[in-house]
């Protein structure tokens, strides 16, 4: 297999456990103001993804510079043209982030309800923008003959996009949902879970409307299993969380995410951004790829660092494996860990 390819599979890998990760989330900051009906069980939503959701965003940081080094001209025209809507999730991901750091600062209802307000619309812009970019990826833009994007934002802005927008901001609610009924324990543990099914059906019928569109204009054999393989884990998942199985619920959304992006990826391949002015100016995994001497270091740095990254990550999820509830939030103090408010 060429190395071309191998990274082309890396790169998807990459994106799958970014988005199976930093889903959640995603989801359970755009939740908190349905799932939370009070401070503390605010307090508990935010501690169920306090020690882990730095190190997820890494998987995004990751596949940039994978991008970058592996595929140069992919990530310059990706980079530049969708450079508006790729700031605007840097933006939201930077408040986002200071959410959790901030809110606990002060102790004072109205500074607190403006750091839920900056996770929430943190964390809802990038799920519906993610879901935009990567439509348009898979399904192509217009890129002319020296490799530039020639469209704007509201090039992006298409029907099928703002489907995949919808998709993913649905799903990554759903896996929010399933996230939160998995850690916590009492009332919002029973919301959590009924909230989730609701979510599950919605985001079930946008997702096949939005997969067999991407199957009938640019889909594989692959791609194909690949869809209906994410359809029966995402009709799965609903079925154990409406059964009280909460931890198959969230296998079955993890999964569907894992299986749907992979999808999109098969779909891609062999192009990384396909034309749409003409084919013949497509960015392919060959035309776009650096040298072979870049790929093979960068080959033997992934076979060394990957493993070390993948354990330190389990072994922080499997730390902080136990469910939370109110009776185990301390009262509020001004300074508190960086782990949660």
């Amino acid at each position: 297999m060429e190395l071309t390819t191998v990274w082309f599979a890396l790169i998807a890998v990459l994106w799958i456990g970014y988005f199976c990760l930093e889903g959640f989330d995603f989801g359970v900051g755009m939740l908190l103001p349905v799932l939370a009906k009070n401070d503390t069980e605010r307090r508990v939503m935010y501690n169920t993804v306090g020690p882990v959701w730095d190190g997820n965003e890494v998987w995004v940081l990751v596949a940039g510079g994978a991008t970058f080094a592996a595929f140069p001209e992919w990530y310059a025209t990706l980079f530049s043209g969708f450079y508006l809507p790729l700031l605007a999730i840097l933006v939201a991901l930077i408040v986002r982030n200071l959410a959790f750091e901030y809110r606990h600062k002060h102790d004072d209802d109205t500074w607190r309800r403006r750091w839920d307000l900056a996770l929430i619309v943190g964390s809802a812009l990038p799920a519906l923008l993610w879901g935009v970019a990567f439509a348009n990826i898979v399904a192509g833009v217009p890129i002319d003959a020296d490799k530039e994007f020639t469209g704007n934002l509201f090039t992006l802005l298409n029907p099928l996009g703002l489907l995949g927008g919808l998709v993913t901001l649905t799903l990554f609610a759903t896996h929010g949902a399933m996230f939160v009924a998995l850690k916590t324990d009492g009332d919002i543990r029973h919301r959590a879970r009924d909230l989730a099914v609701k979510l599950g059906l919605v985001a079930a019928v946008l997702a096949v409307l939005f997969l067999v569109s991407i199957q009938l204009k640019t889909g594989s054999v692959a791609s194909a299993v690949a869809f209906v393989l994410a359809a029966v884990a995402l009709l799965a998942g609903v079925a154990a969380a409406r059964a009280g199985h909460e931890g198959w619920a969230f296998v079955g959304t993890f999964l569907t995410i894992a299986l749907a992006v992979a999808g999109l990826f098969l779909a891609l391949f062999p192009d990384v951004m396909p034309s749409t002015t003409d084919a013949a100016y497509s960015l392919t995994t060959t035309n776009a790829a650096a040298t072979a001497y870049t790929l093979k270091v960068m080959t033997w740095v992934a076979v060394v660092f990957t493993p070390i990254v993948l354990g330190y990550q389990a072994w922080t999820y499997w730390v902080f494996r136990k469910r939370l509830a109110v009776h185990h939030i301390p009262a509020p103090a001004t300074v508190t860990s960086t782990d949660g408010p």
